[in-house]
């Protein structure tokens, strides 16, 4: 199941539940960064924006050219992941199986389901028109036999509808389509599978995976593979939302110093920490991420001893990244990433740390994620970060 254009529905939806009587999604309108901070690409888009030739990933001022009255609405990121969390628990009720895929794609094993629900497609169509009238969004499901083919199926012609991608129907549906739609294939891949004349998912397919696996290595056999429909339901990392956690800032003007980059990544820290908080893991690696003014990027991680989540240590982390890391370059992005996230039962401190500490500084961290969670991100600052928010 794939949410159509999750953030602008999201945000759709958000909005006239608040009494706004346009409805984002019947008109030419994007979710997208700040432009005046050189954040500003499209996320989301609506089916009016499409036709005037609107892409998401591309910048702001483009898309305004393609259409001068586009309505632009800054991401809301709380937001979206309530309404992820939503439509999970919403799906749980109804599937005894559901997996995760992104914030706003997911996988449902239906099998053995058939006597309660009907057969499949009556049954995702149901689901489909369900999901539209309780949580008035849009989704397209697929239907397959395995995660992959159900994931391309799902990303067929949008919006609001249901496909099957079933193996005898491959040649049929898939095959004839781009190379660029198969998963798996971006654009560096799909470059060179042009240089060597290959156009459709089908030449994948009949191609000799040797002369595949020349051009590109391992991910050669993978993509023949794909294109022909096979897949182990491992190959497809169904729970990538729970490898890693992270967030980036593309800054106004270049870090130049330590001090400012010090406060860019205490505000990261406090995002990345109440994100990972809220799933009940504890993150086990600390990256931290950077890009000059060049846009040359790089980045330097460190494995832990013990899994944390408390804002203060990855803050700890980052800042002993950073030391590390920095090459003194002018940088325009910054970010913090954890992964390698699962559960510690049993917590054990270094000789330097105390149990109560630790334990006080888990409840405040808790606290504070709680008191957000229900008055707003902006309820409680650090002092630190006002100097950084005002400039």
């Amino acid at each position: 199941m794939d949410v159509n254009s999750a953030f602008l529905s999201w945000e759709a939806v958000d909005r006239l539940q608040k009494g706004e009587t346009t409805d984002l999604r019947t008109i030419p309108s994007a979710v997208c960064g700040d432009p005046k901070k050189r954040r500003g690409v499209i996320l989301a888009r609506s089916v009016p924006a499409k036709q005037y030739g609107v892409t998401t990933g591309e910048p702001v001022m483009t898309a305004l050219k393609k259409c001068p009255s586009l309505t632009l609405v800054p991401p809301n990121h709380r937001l979206y992941e309530r309404c992820s969390a939503e439509l999970l628990e919403f799906l749980k009720d109804r599937c005894p199986v559901v997996e995760p895929f992104s914030i706003d794609e997911c996988f449902m094993d239906m099998t053995g389901m058939e006597e309660l629900i009907g057969e499949p497609l009556k049954a995702a169509y149901n689901l489909k028109d369900e999901i539209k009238t309780t949580l008035g969004f849009t989704v397209n499901i697929g239907i397959s036999e395995n995660r992959l083919l159900a994931k391309m199926a799902s990303d067929f012609s949008k919006p609001d509808k249901v496909h099957t991608l079933y193996p005898k129907e491959i040649k049929e549906k898939l095959w004839p389509m781009d190379a660029g739609f198969l998963y798996m294939v971006g654009e560096t891949t799909l470059k060179k599978l042009r240089s060597i004349g290959i156009s459709t998912i089908g030449d994948i397919a009949k191609c000799d995976p040797k002369i595949l696996e020349f051009h590109l290595k391992s991910a050669g056999r993978t993509i023949w593979n794909y294109a022909n429909g096979i897949a182990q339901d491992e190959e497809i990392d169904t729970k990538p939302a729970g490898k890693s956690i992270g967030n980036s800032t593309t800054t106004a003007e270049d870090i130049k110093d330590r001090e400012t980059a010090r406060l860019y990544l205490m505000d990261l820290c406090e995002s990345v920490g109440t994100r990972l908080r809220s799933t009940g893991l504890k993150a086990h690696t600390v990256c931290v991420h950077f890009k000059n003014n060049r846009f040359v990027s790089y980045s330097v991680q460190r494995k832990l001893d013990r899994g944390i989540d408390a804002t203060g240590d990855l803050f700890r982390q980052a800042m002993a990244l950073f030391d590390k890391g920095w090459k003194k370059d002018p940088l325009r992005l910054i970010g913090v990433t954890v992964s390698s996230l699962g559960e510690d039962s049993n917590m054990q401190l270094s000789i330097l740390e105390k149990a109560d500490d630790y334990e006080k500084s888990s409840r405040l961290d808790r606290s504070i994620d709680a008191l957000r969670e229900k008055y707003g991100k902006d309820i409680l600052k650090r002092a630190a970060l006002l100097k950084k928010d005002e400039d």
